[in-house]
This record gives C-alpha cells, sequence and structure tokens, in this order.
C-alpha cells in the first residue's frame, strides 16, 4: 500500500522555526490562529527559513536563495509591524526575529493598532497562556535559567544594603545608561483589558531599552522618551506596588515590565509554579521583626505571588495577636510588601547565596539553550542544509544526556572560562536573541 507524505503547512514550519530557539512555542491549534492574525502564508513560509542568529539582508537572500531587493521588501515590511525587530550596525541593518516572549506576542499589544483584531489576539493569548498552560510552564518552568528577573525596589532598600546593590540589580541604572528608551501599552493588562479583567494599575509604563527601544520607536510601537520621564514612569509604579521584572541580563537590558499580581504573566506563573522558580528573584529577601509587627496584613494584601501570610503570633498575652511571616521558597525580594509597611517592621536581607545572572542575551541564550537541550540549534543553524540538520541531531543526542550530566553542562557554561568561548560569538551581536 502506498503511503503518502503529508506536506507541512507554512505555519508548522514557523513552529519549527520558533522552537529551535531556546524559547519557543508549543504547538497547539491556538497558537496557529494567533500566527495567522500576525502574519499571512507566505511570510510565514518566509520567517521559517530565517537564521537564529542576528542576520543581514544578504544573509537572508543567499539562505532564501532568492534577490536581496525582494528580500528586503519583505523584511522591512515585517519589521514594520514588529515581527522582526531592525537595528543598524555598523552602517547596515540587523535583523532577528524575536521569540514570542518577550517579544512578537507583546509587540502586537504595545500600542492601539487597527491593523489587526487586538480583541481577538488577546482572547487567543489568553486561550493560549493563561488556559492551555503548556507555553506558560516551557517559558517559566523548563531549565534552571530563566527569561526574566526582579528588579529590587530601590527605595525599600536600608542605607546600609543600598551601597551593596551592583548597577545591573538596579532599575534606575538600567534606565540611566540606555541607549535608546520606548515606552508603551503594558501587553499584559492590554490583552486582560480586552477580556474585561484589567486592573487599575498604570496601563502606557512597558519600558523598553537600547536595541529593542531603537526599533520598536522608530516603527511606532513605542514612543521614545528620556531617561528623566522613564524615572518618573518608574517612581509612578513604586507607587502603585508594581514589580519590575525585566530581562535577565546584566548587559543591556532590553525591558523592564512594571508588573501587577493580577494580569502580569509572570507574577501569576511565580504564584502557581513558585516551588520551581520560575521567576529570578533580587539577591534580597524579606525578612520580618516579629516584636514590631502588628498583623495589619497590608504586606499580605500587597504581595503579588502571595508570598507573605498572617499566622498566629504565639502571643500567650495576647492570643487572638497575629503576625507576618514570609514564605520564603517564594519570595521574589522585591521589596513591595517593605514599603508599605508601616511599623518598620520589615526588610529587605541578603540572600546566602547570589542569584546567577547572565552577562548578556547571548550568554543567557546559549545556558538557556544547553538546559533544554537546544544548543545544537543555536550551532547548526541552517537547517536547510543536510549537514547542519545531521550534526544537530549528533549534538542533540548529546544533550540529551542523563540530567546529572546535563547539569554539570550548564553549570560549566556559567564558568568565566567558557564565557570565552561566546565572546566572538556576543561580538557579531548587538541584538537581542
Amino acid at each position: 500500500m502506498a503511503h503518502r507524505t503529508l506536506k507541512k503547512s507554512s505555519y508548522e514550519n514557523l513552529v519549527d522555526r520558533l522552537n529551535r530557539f531556546p524559547q519557543g512555542a508549543p504547538p497547539s491549534q491556538t497558537l496557529y490562529q494567533i500566527l495567522q492574525i500576525l502574519v499571512n502564508e507566505d511570510e510565514a513560509a518566509f520567517i521559517a527559513q530565517l537564521p537564529i542568529k542576528p542576520f543581514t539582508v544578504a544573509d537572508a537572500a543567499r539562505r532564501l536563495k532568492r534577490p536581496e531587493h525582494e528580500v528586503r521588501n519583505t523584511l522591512e515590511r515585517l519589521a514594520s509591524r514588529a515581527v522582526l525587530v531592525d537595528v543598524e550596525k555598523d552602517g547596515e541593518t540587523v535583523y532577528t526575529l524575536p521569540p514570542p516572549m518577550a517579544g512578537f506576542f507583546e509587540f502586537s499589544m504595545m500600542r492601539l493598532r487597527g491593523d489587526v483584531d487586538q480583541k481577538a489576539l488577546a482572547e487567543l493569548y489568553y486561550q493560549y497562556i493563561n488556559q492551555e498552560e503548556e507555553f506558560i510552564r516551557s517559558l517559566f518552568v523548563d531549565g534552571e535559567t530563566q527569561l526574566g528577573r526582579v528588579f529590587v525596589n530601590e527605595s525599600a532598600l536600608s542605607d546600609d544594603h543600598a551601597l551593596r546593590v551592583l548597577d545591573y540589580e538596579r532599575a534606575t541604572e538600567v534606565i540611566k545608561t540606555a541607549t535608546h528608551i520606548g515606552v508603551g501599552i503594558c501587553y499584559c493588562r492590554h490583552k486582560m483589558e480586552h477580556m474585561g479583567r484589567a486592573c487599575d494599575a498604570p496601563m502606557d509604563i512597558c519600558m523598553t531599552f537600547n536595541s529593542s527601544a531603537e526599533s520598536l520607536t522608530r516603527h511606532g510601537y513605542a514612543r521614545a522618551v528620556e531617561a528623566s520621564e522613564c524615572l518618573e514612569l518608574l517612581d509612578q509604579a513604586y507607587e502603585h506596588n508594581l514589580v519590575q521584572f525585566g530581562e535577565n541580563v546584566q548587559r543591556s537590558v532590553n525591558f523592564i515590565c512594571n508588573c501587577c499580581g493580577c494580569c502580569c504573566e509572570a507574577m501569576i506563573a511565580a504564584r502557581k509554579y513558585g516551588i520551581l522558580q520560575p521567576v529570578h528573584t533580587t539577591n534580597y529577601l524579606a525578612a520580618v521583626e516579629q516584636e514590631r509587627c502588628t498583623g495589619c496584613a497590608r504586606c499580605v494584601a500587597v504581595c503579588p505571588v502571595q508570598a507573605v501570610a498572617l499566622v498566629t503570633a504565639n502571643d500567650p498575652k495576647r492570643p487572638k495577636r497575629k503576625t507576618a511571616r514570609v514564605l520564603q521558597d517564594a519570595c521574589l525580594g522585591c521589596g513591595v510588601c517593605v514599603r508599605v509597611c508601616r511599623d518598620n517592621a520589615l526588610e529587605l536581607q541578603p540572600r546566602e547565596e547570589r542569584v546567577f545572572t547572565p552577562v548578556d542575551n547571548v550568554h543567557r541564550a546559549v545556558v538557556m539553550a544547553i538546559e533544554r537541550g537546544k544548543l545544537q540549534n543555536l550551532i547548526f543553524d541552517n537547517h536547510l542544509l543536510a549537514s547542519h540538520r545531521a550534526l544537530a541531531a549528533i549534538l542533540g543526542a548529546i544533550l540529551r544526556l542523563p540530567p546529572v550530566k546535563r547539569t554539570l553542562a550548564g553549570r560549566q557554561m556559567k564558568s568565566r572560562y567558557l564565557l570565552k568561548l561566546i565572546e566572538s560569538y556576543s561580538r557579531n551581536s548587538s541584538t537581542p536573541v
């Protein structure tokens, strides 16, 4: 009996391409519906063949075997819709296909637009991310190294601890040193607004920086602002007890979201999968001074991940007295609870072990790829070549080693020695990956 091989659709090929990167998108019918709104079938087929690493028009033309002028037109069209990120480097435009998150999912909702049905998109995002859960688990639970990290609320630190905070741990320093700054609509709250579930936290407060901001502001997906205005927005976020959740890198941070506990997916994931540490915490931990705590529960109400609870104070003179207790395994170390405590009963204390933060987005991508068994996709990028497919398969088999050996490999990639091995790749990549 003859067997007929079914040809993959353009959208299936695009999903395969997305999942060669460490931050992928598990296939589902909902995902295909999302992609059909964002790109047409020809564009999906085009994107599916693009390199994983940043590339030029000439690189893409060689890969696709098409004329450069034709490829350039398509790349520019996709960048103008924030499906691709385009930046100038040494007088040449370099393109990157960002992951869905933090990437083109958010970009599609960072401004009000009429070229796509944002209500339909919001409903599909909610279905794919908040209900189906495979995507959110793959994004925040798989692997040890995650996409994002929490920035400490600097106003909540004591003077002594404030002196010890490193520059890359400060949102203010990210803002002051950024080459470009853009502000757009919060994707999470915009999505929830279409679902009738949005809170009253500020909407126009999503911050992008450096190469991402340069591209997004040029195409109108964010508005360009000066550092002074961005610092004012950060103060506004502090006033609304929002958590600063940003890119998990030390250098050239590309985004900082100001997250509420009810709408933002990072905080929702932290509540649901807290024991698995889906979000990198700060290097601080909230601690309660029992003698000062009055059990007012302000800290309980404000914690976005339910890491503070009221328990009995075990006070024989006042048997009904309650006191706050911090659940250390769940605490983000953001400092929001410290800020609202009127009795000075809470403070941030350094964690016993510092939290690992990748140097830059290339370092993070490599470490995440190793932990998720996808390093072969970064090394052998051209899956149109049979030789690359074969070598990728071999390396993929090596990476599917027992967990202990995989863990050792992940730790090795975090060493200073092996960081040198990816420096050459870093020099060629100034755009987010």
